[in-house]
């Protein structure tokens, strides 16, 4: 019998196959998820599988209450996480996550990155943020759940619209990134490590490196992404 979400397995499949073969991931770390909306649900990656040997039978189907719909290996240790994001933010369609290292760094060192090129602006107007580090009573609690409260709490904050800004560094963790779909959250992703290693390389160039002047931000934003836009064919 065909599964009725054989294609949101299949699109959950391929882009953690990508997130591996982008190099985001080591060993068994990180994973995407893909949502359909209609059905209120989300397909993930097993917890602990290697992405060598994974299939889309492998992929678990979960709702949003993090109940088991269809699979039978277990879901993702992050489940809960991509579960809250998907109940709160209602216009994402994908979710990855992943331990890479200039990102995972920025994380560890609990520090926005700082937008100092064009390269950044391309993509958002804004510093990368880093949530702050998770409080006690949080660890030991429902973690997983709270890490996506770090994550709304941190937006709310700082007054970040998570369609404009769609990554975050939890804070000595990793990235989490999103989008409409389960592979431009897997785009996203790889462009957060790339703009963290340049603006690591950058601060190792030159520790007084200065922010990206607001004019040039808007110009490189706007170009690809305003009502005036002209790049791409």
């Amino acid at each position: 019998m065909i599964s009725k979400y054989k294609s949101l397995k299949e699109e959950c499949l391929e882009s953690n196959l990508k997130l591996n073969e982008l190099g985001l991931v080591l060993y068994t770390f990180g994973n995407v998820s893909a949502v359909d909306r209609n059905n209120a649900v989300f397909a993930i990656k097993p917890s602990g599988v290697p992405y060598e040997k994974l299939t889309a039978s492998d992929i678990v189907v979960v709702d949003f209450d993090n109940v088991v719909v269809e699979g039978k290996l277990k879901p993702s240790s992050d489940t809960k996480t991509h579960s809250l994001l998907y109940k709160q933010w209602k216009e994402i369609g994908g979710i990855s996550h992943s331990h890479a290292k200039f990102s995972c760094a920025w994380a560890q060192s609990l520090m926005d990155i700082p937008i100092f090129g064009t390269t950044h602006a391309d993509h958002l107007t804004t510093d990368i943020p880093c949530t702050s580090p998770m409080k006690d009573e949080l660890i030991k609690g429902n973690y997983e759940h709270n890490t996506a409260i770090q994550i709304l709490e941190t937006f709310e904050e700082k007054k970040i619209s998570y369609k404009e800004v769609e990554m975050v560094l939890v804070g000595n963790h990793g990235s989490f990134t999103w989008g409409l779909d389960a592979q431009k959250s897997v785009y996203n992703n790889r462009v957060l490590e790339e703009i963290a290693e340049l603006a690591f390389m950058t601060l190792n160039l030159n520790p007084n490196a200065m922010r990206l002047k607001d004019s040039l931000i808007q110009k490189h934003y706007d170009r690809k992404h305003g009502v005036n836009s002209y790049y791409g064919q």
